[in-house]
């Protein structure tokens, strides 16, 4: 009895020494994102960073270091949200510092959530001679509502137009901040920034320590994934409870998958291997699962208990976020028809590196095999369409974009048509309901007014007005399918270039759309056709017809161009037959000869503009939807 209760003793005083071992580690560790608007210098910081807590020596650094893609690097922006772990020592004591790259663009504003939704404090860089922008804005309150600690950076303080002071009263009247937690300085020179790197140890909080009573209580948040050719899947976690080794069984809450723990690691910029991530920190684990779709981003990771059991039942998965949905469709197909499994696989070997892109087989009568492609916003259709033509050497004619639109049934049915091949031919019977935006415009108070002149053109419904200072911000309710073109080149033109714009959905709203087809030589071209707004449809195909009129090539008979709705034409314009002198080779002869050649010649045409195809050739279709 004595020696099982001093066994009993010993073994909890190990556990007790274990506890605060771990809580003496947790309080070491610094999770951040960093999270501004677009080109205020969050990669620039993130290089700092690297290089003054020796992550990256000087002869390895670069610019934009952590910005992996060539595209990131041309564009001078964040694609793909990028981890790293850094050492800094302060104190006589070695810190962790986790930190994540995050996107500025709003059409990656998912990825900003998944950041911050690892994290426990938030860097906030804001441009010292713009202040306060859209993004700005709309990552502040992203990170608060994750009830994260925020500390600020205003950056390029050296410029000679940059204006710290008016900047940081403007961050103190928006978000209420204390001026202790707003500091100056320059990510490109290096000014202020050692400072800042003391603060954030300083003032941003240490993960909360929770003591664990099984194995199964182990918990972890994926906040991305990526896809490795010899590990496959890999799954970046933030360890929020207990802790994960290799060999663990582990367990995806969202689909009970199970898989086994074959590697965990750290970025330290690039990957390395450790034997265990405990609680509080950041990494990755690899399954060796081949399939992504498993790997779900905002799911919940646990492990196998260590008797062999399940998961226990009332672990609850960790708040995440939801999944994003595509907001724009567009067709992609090759100019090579032979290429159609070459831009499968393309497609297959994107989304192992962007998840958030959706794609379904889709044919035409016009341009062969293609995919139908759903992507969060026009910049990352963008992105996708000139990575599948630069890494995988795909020429690519890309069909109008779209927006999904919603329709009810009689029994309340509801169906997403992305395509304009879905909608049914009584449509005009049923509830068609299209996506609505919350949009936010910051520009300078000068610009009010081509501002709401514009927003209103767009059938936009004027919510409210702020004032910050000489800026201020409109806030709209929008059409989504409204913006898909020429809106935001017409703010610019309207305020110089000083708007900037952030949006995200609202909901679905009854509309009244209709089909628009463009029919050339009487036959319906698949690729051309559209949903639209009725109000506008006549516009819009008087302005197809008349471009594609100036594309095409002319035929020897005459070439009807034409925009309809149904069974109703709303535009028309008609290419000339190519002219040929059946007379030239006449040297004389009778004016009855002569007649008797053109006569003929006019039957002819005739039968032809009767019986006569037209083949659109492929870059017309490239032409065409490059000018719109």
């Amino acid at each position: 009895m004595l020696k099982s209760a001093s066994v009993k003793v010993l073994c909890s005083t190990s556990v007790r020494m274990a506890l605060m071992e771990s809580q003496n580690t947790v309080s070491q560790i610094r999770n951040f994102a960093i999270i501004a608007h677009i080109d205020h210098g969050k990669s620039t910081l993130a290089d700092r960073l690297l290089e003054m807590t020796g992550t990256v020596t000087r002869r390895q650094m670069r610019e934009q270091f952590l910005d992996s893609m060539d595209l990131e690097r041309e564009r001078g922006i964040t694609i793909k949200l990028k981890a790293v772990r850094m050492r800094y020592g302060l104190g006589g004591k070695s810190y962790q510092l986790n930190m994540i790259d995050t996107p500025g663009h709003v059409d990656f504003g998912y990825e900003v959530s998944r950041s911050l939704a690892a994290c426990e404090g938030a860097v906030l860089v804001i441009d010292a001679t713009q202040g306060i922008q859209a993004q700005t804005v709309a990552n502040v309150y992203k990170a608060l509502e994750q009830r994260l600690k925020v500390i600020t950076f205003i950056n390029k303080v050296d410029l000679v137009q940059a204006e710290p002071d008016r900047v940081a009263k403007e961050v103190e009247d928006t978000f209420g901040f204390k001026r202790e937690d707003i500091f100056f300085g320059s990510a490109k020179t290096g000014y202020g920034v050692a400072g800042f790197l003391e603060a954030l140890v300083s003032r941003l909080p240490a993960p909360g320590f929770k003591t664990m009573t099984d194995d199964a209580s182990s918990r972890a948040l994926i906040f991305d994934s990526v896809y490795d050719e010899h590990l496959g899947a890999l799954a970046f976690i933030r360890v929020f409870d207990g802790s994960f080794s290799v060999s663990d069984n582990l367990i995806f809450l969202s689909n009970s998958f199970g898989a086994p723990c074959l590697e965990l690691g750290i970025f330290s910029p690039q990957r390395e291997k450790v034997k265990r991530l405990d609680h509080g920190e950041v990494g990755y684990v690899a399954t060796g699962v081949k399939d992504l779709r498993k790997i779900r981003t905002g799911d919940t990771i646990t492990k196998v208990r260590s008797d062999g059991g399940q998961a226990a039942s009332n672990v609850e998965p960790l708040p995440g976020y939801r999944e994003p949905k595509p907001m724009v469709y567009l067709g992609f197909y090759p100019m090579d028809g032979g290429d159609f499994l070459k831009l499968r696989t393309a497609l297959e070997k994107v989304y192992l590196t962007d998840s958030s892109i959706t794609f379904e087989p889709e044919s035409s009568k016009a341009l062969g095999n293609g995919f139908r492609c759903g992507f969060l916003g026009l910049l990352h259709a963008d992105i996708i369409h000139e990575r599948l033509e630069r890494e995988y050497s795909l020429d690519l004619i890309t069909t109008f974009p779209s927006v999904p639109y919603v329709l009810e049934r009689e029994k309340g049915e509801k169906v997403l048509i992305n395509s304009v091949s879905n909608l049914p031919d009584l449509y005009g019977q049923q509830k068609i309901s299209e996506p609505w935006l919350s949009v936010s415009v910051f520009v300078p108070g000068s610009y009010l007014g081509s501002i709401m002149a514009l927003c209103q053109e767009y059938r936009g419904v004027l919510i409210d007005t702020e004032y910050f200072g000489s800026s201020v911000r409109v806030n709209y309710e929008m059409p989504l399918s409204e913006m898909l073109y020429d809106f935001y080149d017409r703010l610019k033109s309207a305020t110089s270039g000083y708007a900037s714009l952030d949006y995200e959905f609202l909901e679905f709203r009854l509309a009244e759309v209709c089909r628009l087809d463009i029919l050339v030589a009487g036959e319906p071209v698949d690729p051309l056709s559209q949903i639209v707004i009725r109000g506008k449809a006549q516009v819009l195909g008087k302005n197809i017809v008349v471009k594609l009129k100036d594309l095409l090539p002319r035929q020897q008979f005459t070439v009807a161009i034409q925009a309809a709705i149904g069974g109703k034409i709303i535009a028309r314009e008609d290419i000339p037959a190519m002219r040929k002198n059946v007379l030239a080779k006449m040297s004389g002869g009778h004016r009855e000869r002569k007649d008797k050649l053109l006569e003929k010649q006019k039957r002819g045409k005739e039968r032809l503009r009767r019986f006569g195809k037209v083949d659109i050739p492929k870059e017309v279709f490239t032409k065409l939807l490059k000018v719109n």
